[in-house]
Formats: C-alpha cells, sequence, structure tokens
C-alpha cells in the first residue's frame, strides 16, 4: 500500500530524472563534433599549391573546431591513392581537400577499373580554384592564342606541347578540337625534361599550373597565352581568360574543395560548408594563398557538386571528341 508521503515524492523523481537525462538526451541528439583530431587528406606531395591550401584551411578550422586538424599527403595515381585512404576510415573525423577530378575526370579515364564507388565520395564544400595556363615557347614570337592557332593551321602536326595530367591534358584536347588544329603530345612521366624541352624550343606549348610556368615565363623562355579560369589570377593580372582571348569555350576552373563520406549528416556538411566560407572570405586568407595561384571560391554542398558536374560535362564533351576523331 503506498503511503501518502511517497506518492508526494513522485513528481519530485520524475523531475530529478529528466533533469539528470536531458544533457545525455541532448548528447545522443546532437552529439559533439569533432570528438578528436580530424583528418583532411590531400592527393597532391607537400610544397604544391593545394598542399599549402589545405594546411591553411587546416589551421583555421582546427581553431574553430576546438580540436587537430592534421593534413595528410597521399600523392599519385590521379588521387586514387588519396581516395582509398580516405574511405578506409569511413568516418566523420576524415575529410578530403582535393580537386574535382576524383569525380569529373578518373571515372572517365578508369572506367570499370576505378578502384572506389563515386557514390563515397561527397562533395561538402568548395574552397578555391588552383589556376592553370597556356605558355608558348619564345621561340615561336608568337603574342597571342589566335597567332598559336594561326601558326599551328601553317604548321599541322610539327607544333609540340605537353601536359601535367588531369585537367591540363583535356584543356589541350579542347584548344585542338575548337581551334580544328592538330598539334603533338610528347608524354613525359616525369614533367620536369618538359620544361628543358621547352627551353631548347622541342617543346611548344604547355599546360599545367600557373606557378609551374612562372619562371619560364619571368625567365624569358615563354609567354603566357591565356589562364583557363573564368577569372584573371592575381598572379598574373595581365593574362587574358579563354573568353578576353577569343576563345569562351576553354574556360575550366579548377575547383578545389572538401569531401566527406556518403554517411555524414547533412547538418554536418553545412556546418563544415560555412566555416570554410567564412575562412576563404578572410582578405588574410586570400592574401596568404596568392603565392600558390589560388583564388577563394567558397560553396557548399550543392555549389561544390554543381562545379564538379559542369566540369565533367565538359571534359566528357572532349573526350568523346577525341575519341571519335577520325585517324
Amino acid at each position: 500500500m503506498c503511503r501518502r508521503e511517497d506518492v508526494m515524492r513522485v513528481p519530485w523523481l520524475i523531475c530529478g530524472l529528466a533533469i539528470l537525462l536531458a544533457p545525455a538526451t541532448a548528447s545522443a541528439q546532437s552529439p559533439v563534433w569533432p570528438q578528436h583530431t580530424v583528418r583532411l587528406i590531400t592527393p597532391l606531395g607537400p610544397g604544391s599549391g593545394m598542399d599549402a591550401s589545405a594546411r591553411v584551411f587546416a589551421e583555421r578550422l582546427s581553431a574553430k573546431w576546438g580540436q587537430p586538424v592534421v593534413v595528410e599527403n597521399r600523392q599519385g595515381a590521379d588521387g586514387i591513392l588519396a581516395v582509398q585512404s580516405f574511405l578506409s576510415d569511413r568516418d566523420n573525423h576524415s575529410l578530403m581537400f582535393a580537386f574535382a577530378g576524383l569525380l569529373s575526370i578518373n571515372p572517365l579515364i578508369h572506367g570499370d577499373k576505378l578502384p572506389y564507388d563515386v557514390r563515397d565520395v561527397v562533395p561538402v564544400a568548395s574552397a578555391i580554384d588552383s589556376t592553370l595556363a597556356l605558355t608558348v615557347s619564345d621561340t615561336l614570337k608568337l603574342g597571342t592564342l589566335a597567332d598559336f592557332v594561326k601558326a599551328a593551321k601553317e604548321r599541322p602536326g610539327q607544333l609540340n606541347w605537353a601536359a601535367t595530367t588531369g585537367l591540363p591534358l583535356y584543356v589541350v584536347a579542347a584548344l585542338q578540337k575548337s581551334a580544328g588544329i592538330d598539334i603533338t603530345q610528347i608524354a613525359y612521366r616525369d614533367f620536369s625534361p618538359a620544361f628543358q624541352d621547352f627551353a631548347t624550343g622541342r617543346v611548344q606549348l604547355l599546360a599545367t599550373g600557373i606557378t609551374l610556368l612562372l619562371p619560364q615565363v619571368q625567365s624569358g623562355r615563354g609567354k603566357f597565352l591565356m589562364v583557363t579560369n573564368s577569372a584573371r589570377s592575381p598572379l598574373a593580372p595581365e593574362v587574358p581568360t579563354p573568353a578576353e582571348a577569343g576563345f569562351p569555350e576553354l574556360s575550366f576552373n579548377g575547383v578545389n574543395g572538401i569531401y566527406g563520406w556518403r554517411g555524414m549528416p547533412e547538418s554536418l556538411k553545412a556546418r563544415i560548408a560555412a566555416d570554410v566560407r567564412e575562412i576563404a572570405n578572410d582578405p588574410a586568407v586570400a592574401e596568404r594563398l596568392k603565392p600558390t595561384g589560388s583564388t577563394m571560391r567558397p560553396g557548399n554542398a550543392a555549389e561544390f557538386a554543381a562545379a564538379i558536374e559542369e566540369q565533367r560535362a565538359k571534359v566528357a564533351a572532349v573526350a568523346e571528341a577525341v575519341a571519335t576523331k577520325p585517324k
């Protein structure tokens, strides 16, 4: 039989239990993140522009999140090694800072042999655009991209070009398709000899990151024809964009950003994107990354995914045109 004082005590017991359980319930519904060190994996090596950008963002994100954000370099194999390392965790504490090519180019190059499911690599936030450029050898004494096209038409198959892997290859392929020119690719396993051949005039056109091309231009061995981005580069503000050079169809933005895995909650994606946007909008960050040739491109998951799809569609169209070109 219940005594009256026991009945009176029940509401107080329930209230006390509710107070004790409230923090645990709230924690279960909205777990604190990050709970420990965050891995930020990048597919290029130490000293690269992407590595420098990843480290600046890691430093700022660590300050915001209250946990270390550690950059890990897993370079090689078109970024595949980085993706495999990233997917070995399948955890919200492993992120990638990488180029769009993981989703826009690799499936085209590797097809069914691509050793990861692109659905497992999810765009979270765009952060920067890397700047690519075309440079012509001074041995040709040309001033513009239109001049180069004219020279190539006058000497079909006689002018040589080289490009680093990934997007630069498709930029030159797009140039050939658009301008209707026939120029010969010289392939290099290691790209360093390409610069030597460029200096001697064996290679007349180079396509790669702007920071790699600057020494060629500054030494007088080459001249910039255009950047491939839709906006001019602060590293070479006098160099035209594709539209300004008369070839708007050659606009390829080298978008880079943060990826998460397929199971990342939408709320966490939104939080990371908001933090990346705040960092990217800081003029001090833009100034710090200026020597790398990077320009700020903050965007949420949807915006990053849209930029990747735009690049994929352009690259696919070029690849199809090259594949169907008469031999």
